[in-house]
């Protein structure tokens, strides 16, 4: 029963990412603009499709159980700062907004908790990692 759910957390959570990667290039200049009113100026271009490249392989890597824990890894290195810049629901006045936004932070919260479940537990039986293992390539 572990294995199948290793498999099905592994899916669930690269198919987040899938969606955030496609939703990156099909609102392209939506999200330049979220970007500079963010604060980020320089090579938007470079770092957004930098995100998304990153947001697709790794999704590829979590999806296939192959070298998890790096992938985890580059997640959390993007999900974090980004949560903290995006996310800020303490810097608004109480209400809608603030609901909203602090949910949405809560909601990262969880999804980073699940890459760290997932960097810890490893890819599970039903992986390539294994498969590679199983036939010492």
């Amino acid at each position: 029963m572990k294995d199948i759910l290793d498999v099905a957390a592994r899916i669930l959570i690269s198919s987040f990412f899938f969606y955030e990667a496609a939703d990156n290039m099909i609102f392209y200049q939506l999200n330049l603009d979220k970007m500079v009113a963010y604060g980020l100026t320089w090579n938007t271009d470079l770092f957004l499709v930098g995100a998304t490249f990153f947001l697709v392989l790794s999704g590829i890597m979590l999806l296939i159980g192959y070298r998890v824990k790096l992938a985890g890894l580059i997640l959390l290195t993007y999900w974090l700062p980004l949560t903290l810049i995006v996310h800020d629901w303490w810097t608004l006045e109480p209400g809608e907004g603030r609901r909203i936004q602090s949910a949405l932070f809560v909601k990262n919260l969880a999804i980073m908790g699940a890459l760290l479940l997932i960097m810890a537990n490893g890819s599970g039986r039903f992986s390539v990692r294994r498969l590679l293992d199983r036939r010492k390539i």
